[in-house]
């Protein structure tokens, strides 16, 4: 994954050279958003999924221009973006859907399925997208996304943590 990133990602003095960040570089190009530090790499982790999850298009421009105000590191952000990709959104999608179903409770509000009946009846699809779909979808996403953003920051302290605690051992194991 390192050695992917590496070739695929533009470089710092790539950066300084373009002609649509010259503007901006001074605020993009900061040393403290590249830099891999305990409290700016969560940041970016949890910047990254959601951007990755509710951004549909131009993900990682908007995490990169996101982390500006967060002090998040902007690498760990474009990375974590690609949490959605081809593969993993339809099932994204449908969890989301599901979730938004069961926090909304659509089903239990009126007994019966007055809106699958209404779908099974031919009424419409878009009547249907509007009355169920579209609220459970919106609802799921939020949920999804503020879970797996605490999930992430989480996940990447702990990860630093045990890093940090590896590379302590390993010096102190060599020392002695």
């Amino acid at each position: 994954m390192r050695a992917w990133a590496q070739r695929n990602f533009p470089t710092r003095e790539s950066m300084e050279q373009s002609r649509i960040l010259r503007p901006v570089a001074h605020r993009v190009l900061a040393p403290e958003l590249w830099r891999f530090t305990r409290r700016s790499v969560p940041r970016g982790v949890a910047l990254g999924v959601v951007t990755g999850i509710l951004i549909p298009m131009g993900q990682i421009p908007a995490s990169a221009v996101l982390a500006l105000p967060l002090r998040a590191n902007i690498p760990a952000a474009a990375l974590t973006t690609f949490i959605t990709n081809p593969f993993t959104t339809p099932f994204l999608w449908a969890g989301a859907y599901w979730v938004g179903r069961k926090v909304l409770r659509l089903d239990t509000i009126v007994p019966g399925s007055p809106i699958r009946d209404q779908v099974d009846a031919n009424i419409g699809w878009l009547q249907w997208f509007f009355a169920e779909a579209g609220p459970a979808l919106i609802v799921g996403l939020l949920v999804v996304t503020l879970i797996g953003a605490i999930a992430g920051y989480g996940l990447s302290v702990f990860g630093w943590r045990m890093w940090i605690a590896r590379k302590w051992r390993s010096r102190h194991g060599k020392g002695t």
